[in-house]
């Protein structure tokens, strides 16, 4: 199992397909791991250089002290590109990997071909909400959260419907490390990048869920408005639209990767 160690923190990784090809990086979202790309995995192997990774204190990744920052998560990213003597990629994050995407396009353009953020915002929340969170999972672990997950993550005919899907992310994230849940929600708490919007000069597409309760459409529109020659395409799902509608998240991507 590929690993990398920089500074504090040593990041779980896997790469798929072939090297020689344009380089695509997938980033998860709170509480889950890069297996959630699978879909995207299996569509992209043909004709990219697949890298996906488990931010840190998720999966397979370790968990150094907290709290994080977005300067850390998306500084970690830079590592595993420098790690992999990669010079360009393009990038795809979704939710906190989106606002870690967006970090990127401001701080790290010279990095990057294209960077897609889903289902995100510039700000997603409210900072005392996460500080609360990462207090209630320190204190009672994620199973609490997890119980719930799905009904922010998915719309209900999905949930009925791939039953499977859904409970096997849901033990996933209450299996998970509580510590490095909370102390992503203290950088999700203090990640605030909206008046760099308008910095962002790489192609940016945003995927935005139509039936997304946590980041709206209207946060897409937002981060739209205010960034140069940003795309935005709406998907008939909720949060995590890359599982809920692969298909339609696929080809998106596609469009814009060209």
């Amino acid at each position: 199992m590929p690993n990398f160690s920089s500074s504090d923190v040593t990041i779980h990784f896997q790469t798929f397909g072939d090297s020689s090809k344009p380089a695509l990086v997938f980033s998860n979202s709170l509480g889950t791991k890069l297996s959630m790309w699978q879909n995207q995995i299996d569509h992209f192997q043909k004709d990219h250089f697949v890298i996906c990774y488990d931010t840190r204190g998720h999966g397979l990744s370790s968990t150094p002290q907290g709290p994080y920052s977005i300067d850390q998560l998306g500084q970690d990213v830079v590592n595993l590109l420098d790690h992999l003597k990669i010079q360009k990629a393009d990038f795809c994050g979704i939710s906190m990997g989106g606002l870690t995407g967006q970090w990127l396009a401001i701080y790290r353009p010279e990095r990057f071909n294209h960077v897609v953020v889903c289902n995100t915002a510039a700000k997603i929340g409210q900072e005392q909400t996460w500080l609360d969170r990462a207090k209630l999972v320190r204190e009672q672990g994620l199973k609490p959260i997890a119980e719930t997950a799905a009904l922010r993550w998915f719309t209900e005919p999905f949930i009925q419907s791939q039953a499977t899907i859904v409970s096997s992310l849901s033990n996933d994230l209450a299996a998970s490390s509580a510590e490095g849940y909370a102390n992503c929600c203290e950088a999700l708490a203090k990640a605030d990048l909206r008046d760099q919007l308008s910095q962002i000069a790489v192609p940016v597409l945003i995927i935005a869920g139509q039936k997304d309760p946590v980041t709206t459409v209207m946060d897409g529109q937002y981060m739209r408005d205010r960034i140069a020659n940003a795309q935005l395409v709406e998907i008939d799902a909720s949060h995590i639209s890359n599982i809920e509608k692969p298909q339609d998240f696929n080809q998106a991507l596609v469009r814009f990767l060209v």
